[in-house]
Order: C-alpha cells, then structure tokens, then sequence
C-alpha cells in the first residue's frame, strides 16, 4: 500500500476542525496588516492545552489580529484573562475588534502595547497557567526564561513556528532566524524542569509542561 504523502496529512489536520467566520476576518486582517498568524491546527491546539489546565490566567506574546487570542479565549475558563503584548498599535485594534466580534467581554482581555522584554517583567511571577511566544526572532531565550517565571508550577509554555517553514529540520539552513529557533528547540529538550513537546501542527509548536 503507498504511504500518503505528509503533504496531504498536513492538509487533512489543518481542516480538520473548520473555523468560523469571526476566524476567517480575523486572518483576512492579517493578511491586510502582513501579519503572519498561526494555522488552524495549531490554533486548536492552543485551545486544548488552554481547556486541559482549566486556565485562568494566560499571556500571549505577539497579538497580530487576534487569531490565537481568539483560540485561546475559547479555551480558558468562562472568567479567565487573556493578557497580550504587542508593538503595533494596529494590531491590538485588530485583535481588539476581533474578540468585540467573538463577544468577548472586554475585561476578559488585556491588550498591552510595547516590547515584550520591556512588558513582561512587569507581570506577576507564578501567576499564570499558560504563556504562548507567537513571534519569530533571536530573543527566544530571553522571552523562555520571562515565560518561566511567569508559570505557576505545572504551567505550560508553547512558542509558535517551531518548524520555522521546515526549516528547522533541514541541517543546512543557517540562517540566523532558524538557527534561533533551533536553539530554542535544544534548550527547551535539555532543561531538567520541562517536560517538552514538539508538534508537527501548522508551522510547529514547541510546547513544555513546567516542573520546578
């Protein structure tokens, strides 16, 4: 029997749930602002891992337009908060009006703007059930570590496009953005206080159970 290509799995898992129309507009304003979000598969995800730790408390690195806010949202307890940091003012307006389209009360979300090595040292250590790192960069480091005390014990940390456009796996690609995601992936798997995880879900997500 042939083996069905990995091409057609991806597709099948990234339509396996099928979004909403409050998801559609929020990915068509990506697409407007050039806005990156994750994909569905992995938007799912975020929304199971949320609903799995009853979560009341989660911050989002990296608003874009909502997208996995939305996610997020819709798996944290009916009172929980989603905190979520973004440089563009832009994009909280977008997320902002995504989540006023979802019905989200708007105590349930606290959009920041600013640098997040700059926000996240202000928010409560061992206050939060879930930390989610959707951007790319070479700061991956320092946002683990801010995500770490942050976690309350048995909290998760997940960063998104783990597989970096697949190019994680690929042993020649050097540069500097993949080498950065690579790294996280090793420093995640090493530390004696992760349980790590990574799924093969839209571009990747690197997840880790946090046990001090």
């Amino acid at each position: 029997m042939a083996e069905t290509p990995v091409v057609s799995i991806r597709g099948y898992v990234e339509t396996f749930l099928p979004e909403d129309q409050v998801l559609v507009a929020a990915r068509a304003r990506a697409t407007d602002l050039g806005c990156r979000p994750l994909g569905a598969a992995a938007g799912a995800t975020l929304r199971f891992l949320a609903t799995l730790l009853a979560a009341r408390a989660v911050v989002e690195v990296g608003t874009g337009t909502g997208v996995s806010g939305l996610y997020l949202l819709r798996g944290m307890r009916p009172t929980g908060v989603l905190t979520t940091v973004d440089i563009e003012p832009e994009h909280s307006r977008a997320a902002r009006r995504a989540f006023a389209e979802d019905g989200v009360p708007t105590h349930r979300a606290r959009l920041i703007n600013g640098a997040a090595l700059e926000v996240l040292p202000r928010l409560t250590d061992a206050a939060y059930d879930l930390v989610f790192c959707a951007t790319v960069g070479r700061d991956f480091n320092d946002y683990l570590e801010e995500a770490l005390r942050l976690l309350r014990p048995g909290g998760v940390v997940v960063f998104g496009n783990a597989l970096w456009r697949d190019r994680v796996a690929d042993p020649s690609a050097r540069d500097p953005d993949t080498v950065a995601v690579r790294d996280l992936g090793r420093i995640v798997r090493d530390r004696a206080d992760l349980v790590p995880v990574l799924l093969p879900v839209s571009d990747g997500l690197l997840a880790a159970a946090y046990q001090p």
